[in-house]
């Protein structure tokens, strides 16, 4: 192989450097053609007072590559420090984490030794977007953000890498029975982008018992497919029943670029003595490897350590005596990988990526948008008052003139107004929802004039939200108990 992929490296924290150290030196024994570019990010320039943990002309280099491996960090706690993934995965576009999830039985421990799963995760919207309010003395708020769009192509995604890489079923997990608006758009785009992958089995379970299944019966799932919350808490859980989050690798995905790295942190406590395991940021290369066109490379390196794992070749934390025949630290299993290569597992399944194509899966453009009429039918005004419900509808229905009326009060999305349940619990933090009458629109000038009102009578408003209708249906959720 005589073309160079470029690629930028960072050795990380911690135990980074070890592994990367140890990662790198075996993919380039299985012949990876590989143009790196090396740069610092983590702990020393967060220090340098470089709040992202990654400097410009780092950004400079991933531009240039487009491909990025990468050790685990450390972010410091505190001081409005950010979390470099979260920074890279929304700068760069990488909407997509996928997370093989794969038990080792019997040489690594684990209760489900026939799972094998692969989770992909949404990764740049839900709650992650990070917006969060403090709406009174009492009440924290965070913003939920679900779009068309962004659901569109990580569905697609799934579907498109279960084709590619012959996964036979698709599982979307949300919690639309609750956040119907939210998480159900996230549903229905799925169902409507299955039907366009009929050779495909899908299914939709709701995240409290579909998480409570991976951890009980992970061979029920081929490919599961999460908003961003619910993914990074379900990778995580399937990771752990395979027996090691040590051995996971991960990969984020955009259209353009792409970032691989191991699923577990940077264990400073265990770092500079030669004991860490390299399998999950290698397992990270492996993946790498395949994204940039050297699947041959890739299976190589993934079946000699496959083999290794087998022989009972183990680092510390998978030794288990009576199965494992040689404890080992990083350097030496890196050795032993290395002493494999070219042979094949024995008894586990070997891996394969013979044609699979280079550069990640294209995916066809989203679809067009249909337009759908868009109504201001109210606005929801949230305030802080200390008393009763009945107490806060008087002060408030003298405020409301001009073709609105109150329609409902609600603390903590349920009703307390009119007609609500006196044992209900209130904060200090209320939402009134005003509507025009009898269904009619409204417009934003009657609006900033109920609001003028209301701060004339001393109220004191800390959120307004406007109310729509599209294509006749609500594009708001009725409060509970309303």
């Amino acid at each position: 192989m005589t073309n160079k992929s470029p690629i930028t490296v960072a050795h990380g924290d911690g135990i980074g450097p070890e592994i990367m150290d140890a990662t790198l030196r075996i993919i380039d024994k299985a012949g990876a053609a590989l143009d790196i570019e090396e740069i610092v990010i983590g702990k020393e320039v967060y220090e340098k007072g470089e709040l992202s943990g990654i400097a410009k002309e780092s950004w400079d280099s991933l531009r240039r590559t487009k491909v990025f491996l990468k050790a685990p960090i450390t972010t410091p706690q505190g001081g409005g420090f950010k979390s470099l993934n979260v920074t890279i995965r929304k700068s760069l576009g990488l909407f997509a984490n996928v997370r093989p999830c794969v038990s080792y039985a019997p040489y690594v421990e684990t209760k489900h030794p026939n799972m094998d799963l692969v989770i992909i995760r949404e990764n740049e919207e839900d709650l992650y977007g990070g917006i969060e309010y403090r709406q009174s003395q009492d009440v924290m708020a965070s913003l939920k953000l679900i779009s068309r769009p962004g659901t569109e192509r990580i569905v697609r995604y799934a579907f498109e890498y279960a084709r590619a890489n012959g996964r036979k079923k698709v599982t979307c997990m949300t919690k639309d029975n609750i956040m119907k608006l939210s998480d159900g758009l996230f549903h229905k785009v799925f169902d409507e982008i299955g039907q366009e992958y009929k050779d495909i089995e899908q299914d939709h379970m709701i995240i409290d018992i579909g998480a409570a299944k991976v951890a009980s019966a992970p061979h029920m799932f081929d490919l599961i497919v999460l908003p961003n919350l619910y993914g990074d808490i379900v990778s995580d859980i399937a990771a752990e029943v395979t027996g090691s989050v040590g051995l996971g690798g991960s990969s984020n995905i955009g259209q353009d670029f792409a970032m691989f790295e191991a699923v577990h942190g940077s264990a400073p406590d265990i770092a500079g003595q030669g004991i860490a395991n390299p399998s999950g940021l290698l397992l990270g290369a492996v993946m790498m490897l395949v994204h940039i066109g050297q699947g041959e490379v890739a299976g190589k390196v993934h079946n000699a350590w496959l083999k290794t794992i087998e022989d009972g070749i183990h680092t510390g934390e998978i030794f288990r005596a009576g199965t494992s025949k040689q404890k080992v630290g990083t350097k030496d299993f890196a050795d032993a990988v290395i002493e494999r290569l070219g042979a094949q597992p024995d008894k586990m399944k070997p891996a394969n990526y013979n044609g699979v194509g280079a550069g990640g899966m294209k995916l066809p453009p989203l679809k067009p948008r249909v337009e759908e009429k868009k109504a201001r039918v109210g606005v929801d005004i949230n305030l802080n008052w200390d008393g009763t419900p009945d107490d806060l509808a008087a002060k408030i229905l003298p405020c409301v003139t001009d073709n609105l009326e109150l329609s409902i009060i609600s603390n903590r999305g349920v009703k307390v107004w009119p007609n609500g349940q006196p044992e209900t619990f209130c904060a200090d933090n209320w939402r009134l929802r005003f509507l025009g009458k009898d269904g009619s629109e409204i417009k934003t000038s009657q609006v900033i004039a109920l609001m003028d009102r209301l701060n004339q009578a001393d109220m004191n408003f800390t959120k307004s939200v406007m109310l729509h209708t599209f294509d006749g249906k609500k594009g708001y959720t009725a409060a509970q108990g309303e």
